[in-house]
């Protein structure tokens, strides 16, 4: 597999690119994306098989298991920061490793269950916060020394709604694949 092919693999929907400016228009929809995710997950997931649940996303990747594992805990630190980018002048947020954290034994064996019920409560008090936002608050910051750089609420908006369509398109890909790399595919 070449490395066009990966790059496929790796970003299904294309790479994230933040927006510097956005619309109210923008906002609704992508605090529409956060919303709707858990159920769109919890469908994608629902009838899976313990085999389907330990299908790769790409060579190397996260099993399908790991990828809502890893869902729950971005989200949950994302709601975390947004909550203290609001309640604090410009916060320097924890970074976690996110490969390491997908290696650990609740990512790699759990349940999805637990990961859809924690999603499905995030993303209701989570939206309830974005849904009254006001501009000023929009554009409140907080410090990520993982990235170097100040992260709008804005912005996490953005990305967000990214995050979610990304990883449900890499737990389709799973399943078209059936988590087989081995042998050439027309992407």
């Amino acid at each position: 597999m070449d490395s066009v092919e990966l790059e496929k693999l790796k970003y299904p929907i294309g790479q994230h690119h933040e927006q510097t400016y956005f619309s109210e228009e923008d906002i609704q929809h992508w605090i529409r994306d956060i919303s709707s995710f858990p159920e769109q997950l919890e469908q994608i997931t629902a009838s899976l098989t313990e085999e389907q649940l330990e299908y790769l996303h790409r060579p190397d990747g996260w099993t399908v298991r790991q990828l809502v594992h890893h869902c729950a805990d971005s989200h949950m630190n994302a709601l975390m920061r947004s909550k203290l980018a609001l309640t604090e002048h410009k916060p320097v947020v924890t970074t976690y490793d996110e490969v390491k954290w997908a290696k650990l034994n609740d990512s790699m064996a759990a349940d999805i269950s637990s990961s859809l019920e924690i999603l499905h409560g995030i993303h209701q008090r989570w939206t309830m916060l974005l849904d009254n936002l006001n501009e000023a608050q929009l554009k409140r910051t907080f410090y990520h020394p993982g990235q170097r750089r100040e992260v709008s609420l804005g912005g996490v908006i953005d990305h967000y709604s990214w995050h979610g369509k990304h990883h449900l398109a890499h737990i389709r890909q799973a399943l078209e694949y059936k988590g087989d790399f081995e042998r050439e595919y027309i992407l």
